[in-house]
């Protein structure tokens, strides 16, 4: 529900076996907009704790404020 709320789409997450994840999302304003929207919910503080061990982040860093955005370079409908 809070992805919803704050404009998140599509969202997936792949995983390859030696431990790389790559997420994909559509966001209905921005990308920005909706990460700062996740921000501000409830939920998202459990989900940020609850998978910070499965990242290699710097100390106190949580996930999301580590994400790489990646230019669009060919699209196909």
């Amino acid at each position: 529900a809070a992805l919803v709320r704050t404009g998140w789409r599509n969202y997936t997450i792949f995983f390859k076996e030696d431990g790389t994840l790559f997420g994909y999302v559509e966001c209905e304003e921005s990308f920005e907009v909706s990460l700062d929207g996740m921000s501000r919910e409830e939920v998202n503080q459990k989900w940020q704790d609850d998978m910070s061990p499965f990242f290699q982040l710097p100390k106190g860093a949580h996930p999301d404020k580590n994400m790489i955005q990646w230019r669009e370079v060919f699209h196909a409908d």
